[in-house]
């Protein structure tokens, strides 16, 4: 199975062509990741633990509201799963860069101004969360 990226740039498909597979991420690549590995490969057993944490956390805090704890209890623990899915977040990026990004850099023109962009428009959604 190969690690590296696409060294081929993919048309863009608006949101109303092509593959729709009813989710953010069919926007941003629409036909997959191909080759088969993506850079948390080597740590995946890791963010999966911390996403079923946090899954555990965010049902806590459903059964806090239901409950009727104290408000300010409740924002704590939603501070505390933000602060998880961010810890994440950051490390799927450092993954996305130091793999994919790194790799079409190497090869230059339009694949490292491709990754280079998808990569910019990725931190700056994370900085709007």
């Amino acid at each position: 199975m190969s690690t590296s990226c696409p060294s081929t740039i993919r048309p863009v498909v608006t949101e109303t062509e092509g593959v729709d597979r009813g989710d953010e991420h069919a926007r941003h690549t629409p036909w997959g990741y191909p080759w088969g590995m993506h850079g948390y490969e080597g740590h995946k057993d890791d963010l999966l633990k911390r996403l079923r944490r946090a899954e555990g956390q965010v049902r806590g805090i459903a059964r806090m509201v239901d409950d009727g704890q104290y408000c300010i209890d409740i924002l704590t623990q939603v501070s505390a799963v933000t602060k998880a899915l961010e810890n994440v977040a950051l490390s799927l990026l450092d993954d996305h860069l130091s793999h994919c990004v790194a790799e079409a850099a190497a090869q230059g023109g339009p694949v490292a101004e491709e990754k280079l962009n998808e990569a910019n428009q990725a931190i700056a959604r994370l900085v709007r969360s």
